[in-house]
């Protein structure tokens, strides 16, 4: 899947506490491998033979592909991605105060 001595980011699930409290009264153990099988039509059983860093790179393909999905979904992302965002971005800022530049 990937190639050996390539950098690659350090692979997250995309998460943020957006304030909805909609777990109910049960909690799903199994949450995370019923995602990556639904994206690749694997089994569980075809899960436990794979590699661990397989399993979480499709995991978060998976996270990722289901959100892309709705409207919602991509809103969630761009906040997912913008909370983790360290340093500003220069050129929206200086747009917003109409100020030229690079």
């Amino acid at each position: 899947m990937a190639r050996r001595n390539a950098k690659f980011p350090k692979l997250k699930i995309p998460f943020y506490d957006d304030g909805s409290n909609d777990e109910g009264h049960y909690k799903v153990n199994t949450v995370e491998e019923k995602t990556v099988c639904d994206y690749t039509g694997f089994n569980f059983s075809d899960l436990d033979d794979m590699c661990v860093f397989e399993y979480w790179l499709l995991l978060h393909d998976a996270v990722i592909y289901g959100h892309m999905q709705t409207k919602e979904g991509k809103e969630y992302l761009n906040n997912c991605w913008r909370i983790t965002q360290t340093s500003p971005d220069r050129s929206a800022i200086r747009k917003k105060m109409g100020r030229k530049g690079g």
